[in-house]
């Protein structure tokens, strides 16, 4: 009955929550009393550490609550719950979208919006450049010369590679350099 219990009471949570995680924390809360889980104190403590914590605040006190009250099967019912509404309305506006994307009035939008968006992207990595380099007013000798090998890396990588270096690689190469020099 406990399965039950969870897979129902996280599944309302992930198919009313919404407003984001903050958002979900009275429904998840009103769910989690309701069924006498845990009580209020240790539920606030819990949403302390899920915030803390690496991943969606709902998807971790799910699987926590799943795992105090029904061990490993608990947290994987009590995450598949929370998470499966999201996934299922994903995956349909997915499935949806694909004929959107055949119309040629939508081609002609997103065809008109690449440039904004590279525009963007484009200024905002220029903008994180220009504050890595230049801190406080002065030129930042370390930040300005990691970006120049990385710069000269992409570069070099474009010209040898037939596809270029992948950006995986160069975040690597880059988190790797940042730790041997800082």
């Amino acid at each position: 009955m406990i399965y039950f219990d969870l897979f129902l009471g996280f599944l309302k949570v992930g198919l009313f929550a919404f407003g984001g995680a903050y958002g979900a924390i009275p429904l998840i809360r009103d769910v989690v009393l309701s069924y006498n889980w845990i009580t209020d104190d240790m539920l606030s403590y819990m949403i302390a550490v899920s915030e803390s914590t690496p991943g969606p605040i709902m998807v971790n006190l799910a699987t926590y609550i799943g795992s105090v009250q029904a061990g490993l099967i608990g947290a994987l019912i009590a995450t598949v719950a929370v998470v499966a509404p999201s996934f299922v309305i994903i995956l349909l506006l997915t499935i949806s979208l694909k004929s959107a994307l055949k119309n040629r009035y939508v081609q002609t939008l997103l065809k008109g919006m690449k440039p904004s968006m590279i525009g963007i992207i484009l200024a905002t990595g220029i903008f994180m450049l220009a504050r890595l380099c230049l801190r406080e007013g002065s030129l930042d000798l370390k930040s300005t010369a990691i970006a120049a090998v990385l710069l000269a890396i992409l570069y070099i990588g474009r010209r040898v590679l037939e596809r270029g270096i992948s950006p995986i690689l160069l975040i690597v190469i880059s988190a790797i350099i940042g730790v041997a020099v800082f």
